[in-house]
């Protein structure tokens, strides 16, 4: 948005005075509710902040929403992919009659409305095409709709540069975030319950009335995250992936079938192939067990192919917060971070954060 004033010798407009701390009268009237909710400093972090998002179907929407109200400086919609008929379901960002148009593009218009003082911008490349480089110019990269290949590609390149990395999507009525912030500083409030005493007169004696009170103050913090490979590569069948089996959602194992499927056939499961995708998730399953060395276990019933169709609107906005959060959260360095998986299912109508590391 353009500051309107009068023009100096130059010919230009002088630049607005910063009002709070850096940030112009513009910028601290449009976050104000932000500053007083986690602070200054923690406004500042995100108004200087580069993120690209890859993947603008429903998820990458949210994602993308969430983090232009949030206030980051700048926000890269990265999709190759042309928007589908689906799209319509689930992706609020794409006006009618956008089939066969560019996903990023499409979505440009409506997100940069959501906040002007956002540079957002459209990316029509493929992100598996992109160089090195080129993500390190962003100081978050969030990938969605990507093969597990990508995923671990991208992780390792991000953590190799000290970049914060997350991934995330929506299958049906499952949803998934991970997270590797690499080493990641934060400080988060400790609240102190503290007692005082105070005389008080009470006729011809005294005598003494005990008021508690609470004193709030910043504790800094340090947590170390390991990268997709690590997380993906636990041997279950040890003695020690045993006994963590045991204390495992299912939803984990889950994802790797489903990332499976995705490298495989090039897509996710479709309902318009829904009893062909079900007995090919139901081969997958075993597959993916026996090569994680967890075959043995009843982690996946036969039905479970039933929940994984398509992207759920309700599941999109659930795990399309919680990871918009997490983003701000690691751009801020406020509060501790959720480390390093989180799972969704809409069916149960809960979450569950799984810390999944080696060793």
């Amino acid at each position: 948005m353009v500051e309107k004033g009068r023009a100096g010798a130059s010919g230009q407009a002088p630049a607005p005075a910063p009002a709070r701390g850096g940030l112009s009268e513009e910028e601290a009237a449009q976050y104000d509710r932000q500053i007083r909710l986690w602070g200054l400093e923690a406004q500042k972090r995100l108004r200087a902040s580069r993120v690209l998002l890859a993947g603008v179907a429903g998820l990458g929407a949210e994602v993308a929403k969430n983090l232009i109200l949030a206030g980051v400086k700048a926000l890269t919609l990265l999709d190759h992919r042309q928007v589908s008929p689906k799209d319509a379901q689930t992706q609020f960002l794409i006006p009618l009659g956008s089939v066969g148009k560019n996903r990023a593009e499409a979505s440009l218009e409506r997100a940069r409305d959501l906040n002007p003082m956002v540079d957002v911008k459209a990316d029509q490349e493929n992100v598996d095409q992109k160089t090195e480089e080129f993500f390190t110019h962003f100081d978050v990269v969030c990938l969605t709709c990507c093969s597990q290949e990508v995923l671990m590609k991208v992780d390792q390149i991000c953590h190799k540069n000290g970049i914060k990395f997350f991934a995330g999507d929506v299958f049906g009525y499952h949803g998934y975030m991970f997270a590797n912030l690499g080493e990641h500083e934060f400080v988060e409030e400790k609240i102190k319950l503290a007692k005082a005493s105070q005389i008080m007169e009470d006729g011809p004696d005294s005598k003494k009335a005990k008021l508690d009170f609470t004193e709030t103050t910043m504790v800094k913090k340090h947590v170390v995250f390991c990268p997709l490979k690590e997380a993906f590569g636990i041997s279950w069948s040890s003695q020690r992936g045993k006994a963590t089996l045991k204390r495992t959602t299912p939803d984990y194992f889950l994802l790797r079938v489903l990332l499976k499927f995705r490298t495989e056939k090039g897509r996710d499961p479709s309902p318009q192939a829904c009893a062909e995708d079900a007995e090919v998730l139901l081969q997958t399953r075993t597959g993916v067990l026996e090569s994680l060395g967890a075959a043995g276990a009843d982690l996946l019933p036969d039905d479970f192919a039933r929940c994984c169709f398509s992207e759920m609107a309700s599941v999109c906005a659930v795990v399309g917060g919680v990871l918009g959060q997490e983003i701000v959260k690691a751009l801020s360095q406020r509060d501790a971070p959720l480390n390093n998986f989180f799972f969704f299912d809409g069916m149960k109508g809960n979450g569950i954060v799984e810390c999944l590391a080696p060793g």
